[in-house]
């Protein structure tokens, strides 16, 4: 198991300063799987999270181009702005779906 990060839309402004599209938020998703069993009494048992960082001003002198962005840069911004222990907070959370989803602590529903 190992958490997934992705993007699901940036913000940009078009001019700041000197710069020209210039990231300010990057909308995140962060999810996980297990699967139980094999064949056709396997169960996916899964947790996510989601939600947006606005990142810090624009800094020329490391600046790229909304056009040359990558998946890979703006999950590394988004990451980087969130903080390490709030990452780390995120995909413990989204482990403890996986294993509430597997040994449920609570049901919901009539008994007949």
């Amino acid at each position: 198991m190992a958490v997934t990060w992705d993007v699901a839309a940036l913000d940009a402004t078009k001019t700041v300063g000197s710069l020209s599209d210039v990231i300010t938020t990057v909308h995140w998703t962060a999810s996980d799987s297990e699967t139980v069993g094999s064949g056709d009494s396997a169960v996916v048992h899964s947790g996510s999270a989601y939600g947006s960082v606005g990142l810090s001003e624009a800094d020329s002198g490391s600046f790229t181009a909304y056009a040359s962005v990558s998946k890979d840069n703006a999950v590394a911004w988004a990451k980087a702005a969130i903080g390490s222990d709030e990452v780390t907070a995120i995909e413990t959370g989204i482990a403890a779906q996986i294993t509430e989803s597997k040994t449920p602590t609570k049901t919901s529903g009539v008994p007949w």
